[in-house]
Formats: C-alpha cells, sequence, structure tokens
C-alpha cells in the first residue's frame, strides 16, 4: 500500500474531479448526481435483482425479449448484502462497492505495473486507466471496477505463480461479468506453458480447476432454468442482441454508420475500440508482456469487436483491459515532462467533458 500511495492518490483525485464535473453539471440542469450515478442504464436492472431476484422481464412492441438473467450475481449479490448490514439503499450500496472496488482495481493495477515495467510505469499506469474517456463508469453502479480488480489481482498471483489464488479470483471475476472468462483463460492459458514446462503441481492443478467455475455454473444455471443446459444462457443474451459473430454485426454497424450522420457516442465508440486494437498490436509486438496478461487482454479484445449488439458499450467492455494502456504508460515515463503534462491534461479534459455527455447529454446506452 505505502508503494502504491502516489499512484491511488492520483487515482482517487482524477476520479474525484471527473465526478464533481458531472455533479456540477447535474446541479445546473436540476438532475441528482447520486441518481444518474446509481440508477442509470444497468444500475438500474442490478439494484433490482439486488432487491428482489431473477425474474424481470421487459417485452418490447418489436418483439424484443430482455430477461435479467443476462447479468451475471455476484454483484447484485453483494449489494444485497450490504443492505442488508447497513442502512442504505440498493443503489447507495451499489456506488460504495464499485468505488472500493475501483480502488482494489487501481491498486492491483499497480502491482501488475509494478512488477513489469517498474514503480514510474506503474504510476502512470493507474493514472491513465482513471482517465479513459469512459471512466465515469467507474464511478457509476456498475460492474467494471469489481471486476477489473479480480481481474488485476488474479494477474499479479499469477505472475508471483500463486496458482490457487489466481484461480480462486478468476472465478469470482467469472461470476462478476460475461466477459469475465478472460481472467479464467489467463489462468488456464499460465497453467497450459507451466505444464508445458513440466512444472506440475496439485495447487497448479487446483487453480486451474477454479478459474473457470465461477463463468460456467452461472451460464449453466441459467440454462437449466431456461430448459436448456447449454444454449439457455446464450439465448438470454441473444434477445439482448449480445452474440458473438465473429465481428459480422460489428462491421455491418460500421459500414451503415460511415454511410451518414451519426451520433456523437457512435464515433467515440469507434475510434476508441480501434484505439483498442491498435494499443493491443502495440502490446503485443512492441512490449511483449508474459503470457497471461496478453492472453487476458487479447481475449477482452476479441469479445469486444468481435461481439454484436450496443456497439456504444464497447468502450465500456473495454475498461477492464488495463494492459491495453502499458504501451503508453511506458512511453509517458520516458518522455519529456512537459510532454507528458500535456498529454495527461488533453485526456483528462476529454475524460471530463465525455462522462457528462455520455451519462447526460447521449440518448445511447452506456
Amino acid at each position: 500500500m505505502h508503494r502504491a500511495a502516489p499512484a491511488l492518490g492520483l487515482f482517487a483525485a482524477a476520479r474525484l474531479t471527473g465526478t464533481l464535473v458531472l455533479a456540477g453539471w447535474a446541479w445546473h440542469i436540476g438532475r441528482s448526481p447520486r441518481a444518474l450515478l446509481a440508477s442509470s442504464w444497468d444500475s438500474d436492472w442490478y439494484t433490482r435483482i439486488a432487491a428482489h431476484g431473477y425474474g424481470h422481464t421487459l417485452h418490447w412492441p418489436d418483439g424484443v425479449v430482455q430477461s435479467d438473467l443476462a447479468f451475471f450475481p455476484l454483484y447484485p449479490g453483494l449489494v444485497r448484502a450490504v443492505t442488508a448490514v447497513l442502512p442504505v439503499t440498493g443503489g447507495t450500496a451499489g456506488l460504495l462497492l464499485s468505488w472500493l472496488s475501483a480502488g482494489a482495481a487501481a491498486w492491483g493495477i499497480h502491482r501488475v505495473g509494478e512488477r513489469l515495467y517498474g514503480r514510474p510505469t506503474a504510476v502512470v499506469l493507474v493514472l491513465l486507466w482513471g482517465l479513459l474517456p469512459h471512466s465515469i463508469v467507474l464511478s457509476m453502479a456498475y460492474t467494471e471496477p469489481l471486476m477489473t480488480a479480480f481481474a488485476a489481482w488474479s494477474l499479479d498471483a499469477l505472475l508471483t505463480r500463486r496458482w490457487l489464488w489466481a484461480g480462486t479470483l478468476a472465478a469470482l471475476a467469472g461470476l462478476s461479468r460475461p466477459n469475465g472468462i478472460a481472467v479464467a483463460a489467463a489462468v488456464l492459458a499460465a497453467v497450459a506453458y507451466a505444464l508445458w514446462r513440466r512444472e506440475g503441481s496439485r495447487r497448479l492443478w487446483a487453480g486451474a480447476a477454479l478459474a473457470p467455475a465461477g463463468w460456467l455454473s452461472y451460464v449453466l444455471w441459467v440454462g437449466v432454468r431456461r430448459g436448456d443446459p447449454l444454449g439457455g444462457y446464450f439465448a438470454v443474451q441473444d434477445g439482448w442482441t449480445s452474440r458473438f459473430d465473429f465481428g459480422v454485426g460489428t462491421l455491418v454497424f460500421v459500414r451503415d454508420m460511415l454511410r451518414g450522420p451519426t451520433q456523437f457516442g457512435f464515433a467515440m465508440a469507434l475510434l476508441i475500440t480501434g484505439a483498442g486494437v491498435l494499443l493491443f498490436a502495440l502490446l503485443a509486438l512492441v512490449e511483449r508482456p508474459p503470457l497471461p496478461v496478453l492472453v487476458y487482454t487479447g481475449v477482452l479484445v476479441v469479445i469486444t469487436v468481435c461481439g454484436s449488439g450496443f456497439f456504444e458499450s464497447k468502450p465500456r467492455f473495454l475498461l477492464p483491459a488495463f494492459p491495453l494502456l502499458l504501451p503508453v504508460a511506458h512511453a509517458l515515463t520516458k518522455a519529456r515532462p512537459r510532454a507528458a503534462i500535456v498529454v495527461i491534461t488533453a485526456l483528462a479534459g476529454l475524460s471530463f467533458g465525455y462522462g457528462v455527455y455520455a451519462l447526460m447529454l447521449a440518448r445511447m446506452a452506456l
């Protein structure tokens, strides 16, 4: 904690400033900042699950059926636990969990960055993650902070060969979000490499067994509940127009978007997603991180790019992919201080401004 203190302080300052900018605009137009952060978009689904359990379904006039079974259970379960202990509403409990998780994630990101490139790069890495254009999500009652915390600490455990910790944290990440399977993929890749080097042990096998258990257990539970153990969960996701189609849906959406006028949020989503792909190429070809870090990041990028539905949410899906920022963080630590300050200041302005736009002005899901 002592070594991570400067990074955590900068991260907290970045997120507090972004939240205050949002709150100022909300008060200016007569809206509640807390309501915006605690009950916008998916946040409302999570708090409903926490209060009433699963079983809520929306039927739209065009035939679309959206079930709350699409949302993984760990976060709403924790919200329910907090409301049982503290005299707060579900929305407030969700915010407390997200803010604590964001801090834990920043600490874990610092650990991974320091192990790979040293303390200066780790500090910049954490600050960049807190200043991403879509980092307003880290201040909302959303699941990305929780999953990122589990992912970062699981990767740290893999880098230090603590197999049971890595597998347990991967299982919890898999219970947090659909793309939490990326953490399990990282653990299994690291285990496979260790076995290839003939380094097998009971803890290694146990970590490998635990890693996908969280994700698989929920997917199978939903499938059994829907009467189709293997396909039930994916049918639920299909109702949300979310499916893995190897990028066909993404290409069709981008083609249609480029043919005529589009909303600023869609253009930003395209720009950020494209930047994510380029940064992954730099990470793989230039930085060459350890195998689990590369696999974790690659799986997140593939899920984001090759999945269809809710194109405007793709930047949020990339938020847990913090290793994408390693090439930028490494470069900034070697750059002249003035140049680094200019880049970080520009990113901060974009982050704070886009956070207000995405949550209060854009007519699209976050």
